[in-house]
Protein backbone atom coordinates (compact mmCIF):
# COMPACT_ATOMS: atom_id res chain seq x y z
CA UNK A 1 0.00 0.00 0.00
CA UNK A 2 1.09 3.57 -0.77
CA UNK A 3 -0.04 6.86 0.76
CA UNK A 4 -1.71 7.53 -2.58
CA UNK A 5 -4.06 4.63 -1.83
CA UNK A 6 -5.42 6.29 1.33
CA UNK A 7 -7.59 8.91 -0.41
CA UNK A 8 -5.44 11.78 0.80
CA UNK A 9 -5.73 15.23 -0.74
CA UNK A 10 -3.03 16.62 -3.03
CA UNK A 11 -1.60 19.25 -0.62
CA UNK A 12 -0.88 16.54 1.95
CA UNK A 13 0.47 14.04 -0.60
CA UNK A 14 2.81 16.75 -1.87
CA UNK A 15 4.10 17.38 1.66
CA UNK A 16 4.57 13.65 2.27
CA UNK A 17 6.58 13.43 -0.95
CA UNK A 18 8.77 16.29 0.28
CA UNK A 19 9.38 14.29 3.47
CA UNK A 20 10.29 11.19 1.48
CA UNK A 21 7.24 9.21 2.63
CA UNK A 22 5.93 6.57 0.24
CA UNK A 23 4.64 3.60 2.21
CA UNK A 24 2.53 4.00 5.36
CA UNK A 25 3.39 1.96 8.42
CA UNK A 26 0.84 -0.58 9.71
CA UNK A 27 -0.53 1.82 12.34
CA UNK A 28 -0.91 4.50 9.65
CA UNK A 29 -2.62 2.13 7.21
CA UNK A 30 -5.24 1.21 9.77
CA UNK A 31 -5.67 4.48 11.67
CA UNK A 32 -5.80 7.04 8.86
CA UNK A 33 -9.10 5.80 7.31
CA UNK A 34 -10.72 5.64 10.75
CA UNK A 35 -9.72 9.19 11.65
CA UNK A 36 -10.74 10.48 8.21
CA UNK A 37 -14.22 9.10 8.92
CA UNK A 38 -14.25 11.04 12.21
CA UNK A 39 -14.60 7.91 14.36
CA UNK A 40 -13.09 7.70 17.85
CA UNK A 41 -9.94 5.61 17.96
CA UNK A 42 -7.97 3.63 20.52
CA UNK A 43 -4.54 3.07 18.97
CA UNK A 44 -1.80 0.90 20.42
CA UNK A 45 1.59 0.51 18.75
CA UNK A 46 5.21 0.33 19.85
CA UNK A 47 7.26 3.49 19.77
CA UNK A 48 8.84 4.27 16.43
CA UNK A 49 5.93 2.90 14.40
CA UNK A 50 4.62 6.26 13.20
CA UNK A 51 1.77 7.08 15.60
CA UNK A 52 2.13 10.84 15.14
CA UNK A 53 1.60 10.70 11.38
CA UNK A 54 -1.26 8.25 11.95
CA UNK A 55 -3.33 10.98 13.60
CA UNK A 56 -1.73 14.18 12.23
CA UNK A 57 -2.26 13.42 8.52
CA UNK A 58 -6.01 12.68 8.66
CA UNK A 59 -6.62 15.49 11.16
CA UNK A 60 -5.01 17.98 8.78
CA UNK A 61 -7.14 16.70 5.91
CA UNK A 62 -10.39 16.96 7.85
CA UNK A 63 -9.58 20.49 9.00
CA UNK A 64 -8.52 21.52 5.49
CA UNK A 65 -11.87 20.45 4.05
CA UNK A 66 -13.81 22.63 6.50
CA UNK A 67 -11.56 25.69 6.75
CA UNK A 68 -12.76 27.24 3.47
CA UNK A 69 -16.19 27.73 5.02
CA UNK A 70 -14.86 29.92 7.84
CA UNK A 71 -13.99 33.62 7.91
CA UNK A 72 -12.28 35.82 10.45
CA UNK A 73 -10.33 34.88 13.58
CA UNK A 74 -9.15 31.27 13.79
CA UNK A 75 -10.45 29.24 16.70
CA UNK A 76 -8.77 26.14 18.13
CA UNK A 77 -10.24 23.13 16.35
CA UNK A 78 -7.86 20.41 17.55
CA UNK A 79 -5.95 19.74 20.76
CA UNK A 80 -3.11 17.27 21.19
CA UNK A 81 -2.18 16.61 24.81
CA UNK A 82 1.20 14.98 25.43
CA UNK A 83 3.37 14.44 28.54
CA UNK A 84 6.69 16.09 27.66
CA UNK A 85 8.04 19.24 26.09
CA UNK A 86 10.28 17.33 23.70
CA UNK A 87 7.43 15.24 22.36
CA UNK A 88 5.17 18.30 22.08
CA UNK A 89 7.80 20.07 19.98
CA UNK A 90 8.24 17.06 17.71
CA UNK A 91 4.48 16.70 17.19
CA UNK A 92 4.20 20.38 16.28
CA UNK A 93 7.06 19.97 13.79
CA UNK A 94 5.21 17.02 12.25
CA UNK A 95 1.97 18.99 11.85
CA UNK A 96 3.89 21.84 10.23
CA UNK A 97 5.69 19.45 7.86
CA UNK A 98 2.62 17.46 6.77
CA UNK A 99 0.42 20.55 6.58
CA UNK A 100 2.81 22.99 4.90
CA UNK A 101 0.58 23.28 1.81
CA UNK A 102 -2.78 23.29 3.60
CA UNK A 103 -2.77 26.65 5.34
CA UNK A 104 -3.61 24.92 8.64
CA UNK A 105 -1.72 26.55 11.51
CA UNK A 106 -0.47 25.05 14.77
CA UNK A 107 1.46 26.09 17.84
CA UNK A 108 2.96 24.35 20.85
CA UNK A 109 2.80 25.35 24.51
CA UNK A 110 4.74 23.88 27.43
CA UNK A 111 6.17 24.92 30.76
CA UNK A 112 9.73 25.80 31.69
CA UNK A 113 9.90 28.84 29.40
CA UNK A 114 8.29 32.27 29.30
CA UNK A 115 4.67 32.24 28.21
CA UNK A 116 4.61 35.46 26.12
CA UNK A 117 5.63 33.91 22.75
CA UNK A 118 3.04 31.19 23.35
CA UNK A 119 0.24 33.61 24.28
CA UNK A 120 1.13 35.83 21.30
CA UNK A 121 0.64 32.85 18.98
CA UNK A 122 -2.69 32.05 20.65
CA UNK A 123 -3.86 35.66 20.22
CA UNK A 124 -3.12 35.49 16.49
CA UNK A 125 -5.37 32.44 16.19
CA UNK A 126 -4.44 28.85 15.41
CA UNK A 127 -6.17 25.70 14.20
CA UNK A 128 -4.22 23.07 16.17
CA UNK A 129 -2.80 23.33 19.68
CA UNK A 130 -0.18 20.89 20.98
CA UNK A 131 0.32 21.16 24.74
CA UNK A 132 1.62 19.65 27.94
CA UNK A 133 -0.98 19.48 30.74
CA UNK A 134 0.47 21.95 33.26
CA UNK A 135 1.01 24.89 30.92
CA UNK A 136 -2.29 24.24 29.16
CA UNK A 137 -4.27 24.43 32.39
CA UNK A 138 -2.35 27.53 33.42
CA UNK A 139 -3.15 29.37 30.19
CA UNK A 140 -6.75 28.15 30.27
CA UNK A 141 -7.13 29.61 33.75
CA UNK A 142 -5.65 32.90 32.50
CA UNK A 143 -8.18 33.01 29.67
CA UNK A 144 -5.73 32.56 26.79
CA UNK A 145 -7.10 29.19 25.64
CA UNK A 146 -10.70 28.74 24.50
CA UNK A 147 -11.64 25.16 23.61
CA UNK A 148 -15.35 25.67 22.95
CA UNK A 149 -14.90 25.23 19.17
CA UNK A 150 -12.80 22.07 19.54
CA UNK A 151 -13.58 19.25 17.11
CA UNK A 152 -10.76 16.76 17.77
CA UNK A 153 -8.96 15.80 20.98
CA UNK A 154 -5.85 13.60 20.94
CA UNK A 155 -4.35 12.07 24.07
CA UNK A 156 -0.89 10.94 23.00
CA UNK A 157 1.31 8.57 25.04
CA UNK A 158 -1.71 7.89 27.23
CA UNK A 159 0.04 5.28 29.35
CA UNK A 160 2.87 7.58 30.46
CA UNK A 161 0.53 10.55 30.75
CA UNK A 162 -1.45 8.74 33.41
CA UNK A 163 1.30 6.62 34.94
CA UNK A 164 3.52 9.63 35.63
CA UNK A 165 0.91 11.51 37.64
CA UNK A 166 -0.95 13.58 35.04
CA UNK A 167 -4.30 11.88 35.57
CA UNK A 168 -5.89 14.75 37.49
CA UNK A 169 -4.68 17.35 34.98
CA UNK A 170 -5.97 15.24 32.09
CA UNK A 171 -9.39 14.97 33.72
CA UNK A 172 -9.49 18.74 34.30
CA UNK A 173 -8.76 19.38 30.63
CA UNK A 174 -11.33 16.83 29.44
CA UNK A 175 -13.98 18.47 31.64
CA UNK A 176 -13.54 21.67 29.60
CA UNK A 177 -13.92 20.03 26.19
CA UNK A 178 -17.12 20.05 24.11
CA UNK A 179 -19.15 16.91 24.61
CA UNK A 180 -19.48 16.44 20.86
CA UNK A 181 -15.99 15.78 19.52
CA UNK A 182 -13.74 13.13 18.02
CA UNK A 183 -11.34 11.61 20.55
CA UNK A 184 -8.18 9.71 19.71
CA UNK A 185 -6.11 7.69 22.20
CA UNK A 186 -2.60 6.66 21.18
CA UNK A 187 -0.29 4.73 23.45
CA UNK A 188 2.79 2.50 23.28
CA UNK A 189 1.28 0.17 25.88
CA UNK A 190 -2.29 -0.50 26.90
CA UNK A 191 -2.53 -1.80 30.48
CA UNK A 192 -6.04 -2.43 31.85
CA UNK A 193 -6.32 0.87 33.70
CA UNK A 194 -5.69 2.81 30.48
CA UNK A 195 -8.33 0.81 28.64
CA UNK A 196 -10.76 1.50 31.48
CA UNK A 197 -10.18 5.25 31.29
CA UNK A 198 -10.41 5.24 27.50
CA UNK A 199 -13.82 3.60 27.72
CA UNK A 200 -15.10 6.52 29.80
CA UNK A 201 -14.21 9.24 27.27
CA UNK A 202 -14.24 7.49 23.89
CA UNK A 203 -17.51 7.01 22.01
CA UNK A 204 -17.85 3.70 20.16
CA UNK A 205 -14.14 3.65 19.34
CA UNK A 206 -12.41 1.41 16.89
CA UNK A 207 -9.24 -0.22 18.19
CA UNK A 208 -6.00 -0.52 16.26
CA UNK A 209 -3.30 -2.67 17.81
CA UNK A 210 -0.40 -3.23 15.43
CA UNK A 211 1.74 -5.34 17.75
CA UNK A 212 1.00 -6.70 21.23
CA UNK A 213 1.80 -4.12 23.87
CA UNK A 214 3.99 -6.64 25.64
CA UNK A 215 6.23 -7.48 22.68
CA UNK A 216 9.76 -6.27 22.06
CA UNK A 217 11.30 -5.87 18.62
CA UNK A 218 13.27 -8.85 17.36
CA UNK A 219 16.01 -6.50 16.15
CA UNK A 220 16.91 -5.64 19.76
CA UNK A 221 19.43 -7.89 21.53
CA UNK A 222 18.65 -7.92 25.26
CA UNK A 223 20.83 -8.84 28.23
CA UNK A 224 20.88 -8.33 32.00
CA UNK A 225 23.67 -7.89 34.55
CA UNK A 226 23.15 -8.93 38.18
CA UNK A 227 24.99 -6.29 40.18
CA UNK A 228 24.78 -4.72 43.64
CA UNK A 229 23.22 -1.28 43.75
CA UNK A 230 26.39 0.43 44.95
CA UNK A 231 28.36 -1.02 42.02
CA UNK A 232 26.00 0.02 39.24
CA UNK A 233 27.89 3.23 38.51
CA UNK A 234 31.19 1.36 38.26
CA UNK A 235 29.66 -1.16 35.88
CA UNK A 236 28.16 1.60 33.74
CA UNK A 237 31.53 3.32 33.42
CA UNK A 238 33.16 0.02 32.44
CA UNK A 239 30.58 -0.58 29.72
CA UNK A 240 30.73 2.95 28.32
CA UNK A 241 34.53 2.84 28.23
CA UNK A 242 34.02 0.56 25.24
CA UNK A 243 34.45 2.99 22.34
CA UNK A 244 32.38 0.78 20.03
CA UNK A 245 29.28 2.06 21.85
CA UNK A 246 28.45 5.10 19.74
CA UNK A 247 25.44 6.28 21.73
CA UNK A 248 23.66 5.14 24.87
CA UNK A 249 20.37 6.26 26.39
CA UNK A 250 20.58 5.47 30.13
CA UNK A 251 17.35 5.19 32.11
CA UNK A 252 17.02 5.92 35.81
CA UNK A 253 14.01 5.90 38.09
CA UNK A 254 14.60 9.36 39.60
CA UNK A 255 15.86 12.80 38.60
CA UNK A 256 18.36 12.83 41.45
CA UNK A 257 20.02 9.61 40.31
CA UNK A 258 20.12 10.85 36.71
CA UNK A 259 22.10 13.91 37.80
CA UNK A 260 24.46 11.80 39.94
CA UNK A 261 25.18 9.39 37.11
CA UNK A 262 25.89 12.17 34.63
CA UNK A 263 28.41 13.70 37.05
CA UNK A 264 30.08 10.33 37.64
CA UNK A 265 30.39 9.73 33.91
CA UNK A 266 31.97 13.18 33.49
CA UNK A 267 34.55 12.32 36.16
CA UNK A 268 35.37 9.17 34.20
CA UNK A 269 35.91 11.19 31.02
CA UNK A 270 32.65 10.09 29.37
CA UNK A 271 30.72 13.00 27.89
CA UNK A 272 27.09 12.88 28.94
CA UNK A 273 24.11 14.96 30.02
CA UNK A 274 21.06 14.40 32.19
CA UNK A 275 17.56 15.19 30.99
CA UNK A 276 14.51 15.33 33.27
CA UNK A 277 11.61 17.50 34.34
CA UNK A 278 13.65 19.76 36.64
CA UNK A 279 15.91 20.88 33.80
CA UNK A 280 15.08 24.10 31.97
CA UNK A 281 13.74 23.84 28.45
CA UNK A 282 16.96 25.28 27.03
CA UNK A 283 19.07 22.77 28.96
CA UNK A 284 16.92 19.88 27.81
CA UNK A 285 17.01 20.94 24.17
CA UNK A 286 20.78 21.47 24.29
CA UNK A 287 21.32 18.03 25.84
CA UNK A 288 19.15 16.42 23.18
CA UNK A 289 20.86 18.35 20.39
CA UNK A 290 24.33 17.42 21.69
CA UNK A 291 23.27 13.77 21.86
CA UNK A 292 21.90 13.77 18.32
CA UNK A 293 25.05 15.31 16.84
CA UNK A 294 27.34 12.99 18.89
CA UNK A 295 28.84 15.80 20.99
CA UNK A 296 27.99 13.57 23.96
CA UNK A 297 27.83 9.76 23.94
CA UNK A 298 25.40 9.18 26.79
CA UNK A 299 22.07 10.76 27.66
CA UNK A 300 20.78 9.95 31.15
CA UNK A 301 17.01 10.26 31.37
CA UNK A 302 13.96 9.51 33.46
CA UNK A 303 10.99 7.80 31.79
CA UNK A 304 8.88 10.92 31.50
CA UNK A 305 11.67 13.04 30.00
CA UNK A 306 12.59 10.35 27.49
CA UNK A 307 9.21 10.53 25.78
CA UNK A 308 9.76 12.32 22.50
CA UNK A 309 13.44 11.40 22.21
CA UNK A 310 13.76 10.18 18.65
CA UNK A 311 17.33 9.23 17.68
CA UNK A 312 17.69 7.52 14.32
CA UNK A 313 20.96 5.69 15.07
CA UNK A 314 20.69 5.02 18.80
CA UNK A 315 22.76 1.87 19.36
CA UNK A 316 22.24 1.15 23.07
CA UNK A 317 19.63 1.51 25.77
CA UNK A 318 20.83 0.86 29.31
CA UNK A 319 18.39 0.36 32.17
CA UNK A 320 20.45 1.59 35.12
CA UNK A 321 17.33 1.06 37.23
CA UNK A 322 14.77 -1.53 36.20
CA UNK A 323 11.27 -0.06 35.91
CA UNK A 324 8.64 -1.35 38.32
CA UNK A 325 6.06 -1.35 35.49
CA UNK A 326 6.86 -4.04 32.88
CA UNK A 327 5.31 -2.04 30.03
CA UNK A 328 7.83 0.73 30.72
CA UNK A 329 10.61 -1.71 29.90
CA UNK A 330 9.04 -2.33 26.49
CA UNK A 331 8.85 1.37 25.79
CA UNK A 332 12.39 2.08 27.03
CA UNK A 333 14.18 -0.46 24.91
CA UNK A 334 12.01 0.50 21.94
CA UNK A 335 14.09 3.67 21.59
CA UNK A 336 16.71 1.52 19.84
CA UNK A 337 16.35 -1.05 17.06
CA UNK A 338 13.96 1.20 15.14
CA UNK A 339 12.96 1.00 11.48
CA UNK A 340 14.58 -2.41 11.12
CA UNK A 341 17.96 -1.36 12.54
CA UNK A 342 19.71 -3.47 15.16
CA UNK A 343 19.93 -2.32 18.75
CA UNK A 344 21.18 -3.49 22.14
CA UNK A 345 19.33 -3.20 25.46
CA UNK A 346 21.29 -3.83 28.66
CA UNK A 347 19.72 -3.87 32.13
CA UNK A 348 21.25 -3.71 35.61
CA UNK A 349 19.42 -5.72 38.26
CA UNK A 350 20.24 -5.60 41.96
CA UNK A 351 18.76 -8.04 44.45
CA UNK A 352 15.82 -5.80 45.31
CA UNK A 353 14.89 -5.48 41.62
CA UNK A 354 14.71 -9.19 40.87
CA UNK A 355 10.96 -9.12 41.35
CA UNK A 356 10.76 -6.43 38.66
CA UNK A 357 12.85 -8.57 36.32
CA UNK A 358 10.59 -11.55 36.86
CA UNK A 359 7.52 -9.45 36.01
CA UNK A 360 9.20 -8.04 32.90
CA UNK A 361 10.17 -11.48 31.60
CA UNK A 362 6.65 -12.73 32.23
CA UNK A 363 5.11 -9.87 30.25
CA UNK A 364 7.48 -10.01 27.27
CA UNK A 365 7.51 -13.82 27.37
CA UNK A 366 11.29 -13.89 27.02
CA UNK A 367 14.00 -15.11 29.37
CA UNK A 368 16.54 -12.31 29.11
CA UNK A 369 20.13 -13.67 28.80
CA UNK A 370 22.40 -12.97 31.76
CA UNK A 371 25.92 -11.58 31.40
CA UNK A 372 27.95 -12.96 34.29
CA UNK A 373 31.39 -12.18 32.88
CA UNK A 374 31.97 -8.76 34.48
CA UNK A 375 33.93 -7.25 37.38
CA UNK A 376 31.01 -6.48 39.68
CA UNK A 377 28.97 -9.66 40.27
CA UNK A 378 26.17 -9.49 42.81
CA UNK A 379 27.27 -10.12 46.40
CA UNK A 380 24.31 -8.82 48.43
CA UNK A 381 21.44 -11.30 48.58
CA UNK A 382 19.26 -9.65 51.18
CA UNK A 383 17.23 -6.50 51.60
CA UNK A 384 19.06 -4.12 53.90
CA UNK A 385 17.13 -2.92 56.97
CA UNK A 386 16.15 0.72 57.11
CA UNK A 387 17.83 1.31 60.47
CA UNK A 388 21.64 1.37 60.47
CA UNK A 389 23.92 0.63 63.44
CA UNK A 390 24.80 3.66 65.55
CA UNK A 391 27.66 5.64 64.08
CA UNK A 392 27.06 4.51 60.51
CA UNK A 393 25.22 6.45 57.83
CA UNK A 394 22.93 4.77 55.34
CA UNK A 395 24.09 4.66 51.74
CA UNK A 396 22.89 7.70 49.80
CA UNK A 397 21.24 5.56 47.15
CA UNK A 398 19.45 3.21 49.55
CA UNK A 399 15.67 3.23 49.33
CA UNK A 400 13.35 3.24 52.35
CA UNK A 401 12.21 -0.26 53.22
CA UNK A 402 8.57 0.54 52.59
CA UNK A 403 9.28 1.49 48.95
CA UNK A 404 11.09 -1.70 48.05
CA UNK A 405 9.69 -4.56 46.04
CA UNK A 406 9.34 -7.93 47.61
CA UNK A 407 12.47 -10.00 47.24
CA UNK A 408 12.57 -12.77 44.70
CA UNK A 409 15.11 -15.53 45.07
CA UNK A 410 14.71 -16.80 41.53
CA UNK A 411 17.45 -15.94 39.08
CA UNK A 412 17.60 -16.47 35.37
CA UNK A 413 20.14 -19.01 34.26
CA UNK A 414 23.47 -17.25 33.57
CA UNK A 415 24.76 -17.24 30.04
CA UNK A 416 28.35 -17.64 28.96
CA UNK A 417 28.37 -14.34 27.05
CA UNK A 418 30.64 -11.44 27.92
CA UNK A 419 29.91 -7.74 28.27
CA UNK A 420 32.05 -6.93 25.27
CA UNK A 421 30.05 -9.24 23.04
CA UNK A 422 26.87 -7.26 23.78
CA UNK A 423 28.63 -3.91 23.37
CA UNK A 424 29.06 -4.51 19.66
CA UNK A 425 26.34 -4.22 17.06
Amino acid sequence: MKFTDLQLIEPILKALTDEGYETPTPIQQQAIPIVLNKIDLLGCAQTGTGKTAAFAIPMLQNLYKTKSNEKGFKKIKALVLTPTRELAIQIDESFKAYGRYTGITSTVIFGGVGQKPQTDALRRGIDILIATPGRLLDLMNQGFVDLRSLEVFVLDEADRMLDMGFVNDVKKVIAKLPFKRQTLFFSATMPPEITKLANTILYKPEKVEVTPASSTAETIKQAVYFVDKNNKRNLLVDILNDKTIKSALVFTRTKHVADKISKELAKAGIKSAAIHGNKSQNARQKALSDFKDNTIRALVATDIAARGIDIDDLTHVINYDLPNVPESYVHRIGRTGRAGAKGIALSFCDFEEKAYLKDIQKVINISIPVIDDHDYPMQDFEIKPKEQPRGRSPRSDQQPRGNRPKSNNSQAKPSNGSAKRYAQR
